[in-house]
């Protein structure tokens, strides 16, 4: 078996990069300390580049309109929402917001992702907008992706989010998978590749949400590969205002026994 993989989740511009927000979207949904998380990663990367066997790099990948996008909803008078507005099944059933496309099937989203108990739809500023600026991987991290590569390594992009109608947290699948459309649903391939490693280290951002849904999905869906899981605590921020919404999903992995560490003590 192979030794050492790296999951590294969602190092974007848009989370990463605190540069001109208005600039094709980098920035746009920053999160307080990614910058600093994606260089450790990078030097982490660097040195332990001939232990590290696999990288894998899901990248958030969106259209312009997107589920939780603000030019998506409007309310009576045709306003989009502000970002970080929370929108509710019962706020739209009382005519508050409506869904510009296909209204019927976001009202059964919002039904769905309540019944879940754990993530309220939240409006996003738009982000990782597919071929733009903020879609882009972090340019230290990706210098040092490139070196790993050199001595004839692969890494491997998982895109996630193509869907507009569902939310795509976690690396494996959709919040609300759609049986018609296999992008949603559960990723086997991934899973699969992943197996094939003693160690898979995992890391990105933001802590809050998509690290902590891809842990979560593993632990529902791939008990076994998630006992392989080391989490590199050190790599990761929560956004701003949800900094323990993930909580339980962390208390379950520890109860489990899987290891957190920092990029200091990982040394492999």
């Amino acid at each position: 078996m192979k030794k050492n993989a790296l999951l590294i989740i969602d190092p974007q511009n848009s989370f990463c990069n605190k540069g001109d927000a208005n600039v094709n979207n980098r920035g746009s949904l920053y999160v307080e300390g990614a910058e600093k998380d994606m260089t450790r990663l990078a030097t982490w990367i660097l040195n332990n580049k001939s232990e590290i066997d696999f990288i894998g790099v899901t990248l958030d990948s969106h259209q312009p309109n997107d589920i939780a996008h603000p030019n998506f909803w409007q309310d009576k008078n045709g306003n989009f929402p502000a970002p970080f507005t929370v929108i509710s099944s019962k706020d739209v059933e009382a005519g508050i917001w409506t869904a510009r496309f296909d209204p019927k099937r976001c009202l059964n989203y919002l039904k769905a992702l309540e019944a879940q108990g754990e993530f309220p739809h939240v409006i996003w500023p738009v982000h990782c907008v597919i071929g733009s600026e903020g879609a882009a991987i972090y340019q230290p991290l990706m210098n040092a992706i490139e070196e790993w590569t050199v001595n004839g390594k692969f890494f491997q992009v998982v895109a996630k989010g193509t869907f507009p109608f569902s939310e795509h947290f976690g690396a494996f699948q959709a919040q609300i998978p759609d049986s018609k459309r296999p992008e949603t649903q559960l990723n086997q391939g991934l899973i699969k590749t992943l197996e094939t490693y003693q160690n898979v280290y995992l890391s990105g951002e933001a802590k809050s949400h998509c690290v902590a849904n891809s842990l979560k999905q593993v632990i529902n869906e791939a008990p076994g590969l998630a006992e392989k899981f080391i989490i590199l605590e050190d790599t990761m921020s929560n956004v701003v205002g949800f900094e323990t919404i993930a909580d339980p999903i962390y208390n379950q992995a520890k109860q489990m026994g899987i290891k957190f560490t920092n990029t200091i003590d990982a040394i492999l």
